[in-house]
């Protein structure tokens, strides 16, 4: 919302965790075309990675609070999200849905 308010583009993806990475695959054009990505997991945090290895532009990654198992709140997609060791991957903290619209609003407008 806060990339739309800010005057992007959005494009919204659903369902698109990498326990099913075909559900990745079969949204791959809009990938490939996105000028920065937004990815918000919960689970785990490996879909930032993945995103990262698949697009050639900037991805902001959100580990989430909310998922189930050993999430400990957030803190088990965040620690993922850091290790990631694909190029271009930022991440925020924990919810900061904000902060990754705020930023990728700066990415498209080339205030980086």
């Amino acid at each position: 919302m806060t990339a739309e308010v800010l005057g992007n583009r959005v494009e919204r993806l659903y369902d698109v965790g990498v326990a099913g990475l075909h559900r990745v695959l079969s949204h791959i054009d809009e990938i490939m075309s996105a000028s920065v990505i937004i990815a918000v997991a919960g689970m785990e945090g490996a879909l930032a990675s993945v995103l990262g290895g698949l697009a050639d532009c900037p991805v902001i990654a959100v580990p989430t609070s909310v998922g189930y198992g050993a999430s400990f709140g957030g803190v088990s997609a965040l620690l993922a999200m850091l290790n990631s060791c694909a190029s271009g991957v930022s991440v925020v903290n924990i919810d900061n849905g904000f902060g990754a619209g705020y930023l990728a609003g700066m990415i498209n407008s080339g205030r980086n």
